[in-house]
C-alpha cells in the first residue's frame, strides 16, 4: 500500500514512476533485517537509515547507530544468498570505503562542533539470503576504515 501511495505521488508531481527491481527490494530487506538486528540483538539505537550526505548525494550510509558504549556506528548492509555470503564483505573496498569515509565525516560535522571528541567506527553487516527465504545478518565490528587515533 506505501508503494502503492508513492507512485500516486510521484504521478501528480509529474516525476516518472520507477519500479522497485526484485534485487533493490532485497537488498531494503536486508537493511531492514540488518537494522532490526542491530537494535535488538546488539541494543543499538538507529540514529538514521539511507542518510544521504547534502553536498553528495552519492555518498550514502544505510544505518547509523549509537552503540550501547555511546559510539556512533556507521553500517553497510551487503545482501546475498547463501553461496555467494562472503563476497559482500569483500564488496566494501576502497572505492567504497572513499565514499563511506566521506560520507561519515559529513555526519560527524552535522552533529556540532565537538564530533571530533566522539568515539565512531564502521560496521558491515552481511545479511544472507538463505535458500528457504530467510534473512540471516552476519556482523562484523569495527572494519578499518578511520585512521587508529580517529576511531575506536
Amino acid at each position: 500500500m506505501v508503494e502503492w501511495a508513492k507512485n500516486l505521488w510521484a504521478r501528480v508531481r509529474g516525476k516518472p514512476v520507477t519500479r522497485r527491481t526484485e534485487l533493490q527490494m532485497l537488498g531494503d530487506a536486508g537493511e531492514a533485517a540488518a537494522a532490526r538486528f542491530l537494535a535488538r540483538e546488539r541494543g543499538m539505537t538507529i540514529l538514521a537509515r539511507n542518510w544521504r550526505n547534502p553536498q553528495n548525494t552519492r555518498e550514502e550510509i544505510d544505518i547509523v547507530c549509537r552503540s550501547p558504549e555511546n559510539v556512533i556506528v556507521f553500517v553497510e548492509v551487503k545482501t546475498y544468498p547463501t553461496d555467494r555470503l562472503f563476497q559482500g564483505l569483500a564488496r566494501v573496498n576502497a572505492r567504497k570505503k572513499s565514499f563511506l569515509k566521506s560520507a561519515a565525516y559529513a555526519y560527524l560535522r552535522r552533529l556540532g562542533s565537538g564530533w571530533h571528541e566522539r568515539a565512531y567506527r564502521l560496521d558491515v553487516v552481511v545479511v544472507e539470503h538463505t535458500d528457504d527465504g530467510h534473512l540471516v545478518p552476519h556482523h562484523f565490528e569495527n572494519v578499518p576504515l578511520f585512521s587508529k587515533r580517529r576511531h575506536i
